[in-house]
């Protein structure tokens, strides 16, 4: 069994700690959610720091109260088996670094799709004669999972920006799908076995069919749950563009130690 490194071990230990807080604190005064899960940033409730908070966050509760688990497991799971191999290779430096990056990338790429949701149906109510500061109160005051509609205009435009105002984003998948890149692109040949599917799949079709999988349901409406896909997109974008970098400028097998 494949040791676990002290960086991945110290990442798993803060996610477990972020996690445990937020559901003991879940019925207090205390938000974490709220201070640290990344907002939409027309929400009066984003904070620059969330860019990179929100991939120490995982979701807390179901509606019904029930605590989810399988979220944080399965991004720790799979940190410790593709990032370990990565840092041993790179060091504990460089892959902070390329986890971060790939983490912020997603937020950045989940953010902009947030943009052009939210902007086709703000530019759609703004037609109809409402001023903008009129938009933004009737965001604020509307209950969040709820929206209005307009007569004029199909409520696909007007549940997506309601939705896009409220929407948080927590979790490591972004930063993993980042990892899952680069171990791809440097580990191609690996076969891999799935619980799912219990044949050996090489590394190289493994990763994309994932990514094209997420580019899929993020563009239909036949996601299974609140999963932010664009995100696991945003950080597998950013994760090759950096390895592509490293590899155009030989940096790909230093270490920074």
């Amino acid at each position: 069994m494949r040791g676990i490194s002290e960086t991945i071990k110290h990442l798993i230990i803060i996610n477990v700690i972020f996690w445990l807080s937020t559901v003991l604190l879940k019925s207090s005064e205390v938000d974490l959610e709220s201070i640290f899960a990344l907002h939409f940033p027309k929400n009066e409730l984003f904070k620059p720091w969330q860019i990179i908070t929100h991939m120490f966050m995982h979701a807390s509760t179901t509606g019904s109260g029930g605590i989810i688990f399988a979220h944080l497991l399965f991004s720790m799971f799979g940190l410790w088996m593709f990032g370990t191999p990565l840092e041993q290779m790179w060091g504990r430096n460089r892959f902070l670094f390329f986890y971060i990056f790939a983490g912020i990338g997603s937020a950045i790429i989940y953010t902009l799709m947030n943009y052009y949701q939210f902007y086709q149906g703000f530019k759609a109510v703004e037609a109809l004669g409402f001023p903008s500061e009129e938009i933004y109160r009737m965001l604020k005051e509307t209950p969040q999972g709820r929206y209005l509609k307009f007569d004029q205009i199909p409520d696909s435009l007007t549940e997506g920006m309601f939705a896009s105002y409220n929407t948080i984003a927590v979790g490591a998948s972004g930063a993993l799908y980042g990892i899952l890149v680069a171990f791809a692109m440097t580990f191609p040949n690996m076969e891999l076995f799935l619980l799912f599917l219990p044949i050996p799949i090489k590394a190289k079709y493994f990763v994309p069919f994932l990514i094209l999988s997420d580019l899929f349901f993020g563009f239909t409406k036949y996601s299974i749950g609140p999963i932010a896909h664009f995100a696991h997109v945003g950080g597998a974008l950013f994760g090759f563009i950096m390895m592509w970098y490293w590899k155009k400028n030989q940096f790909n097998r230093n270490r920074w130690d």
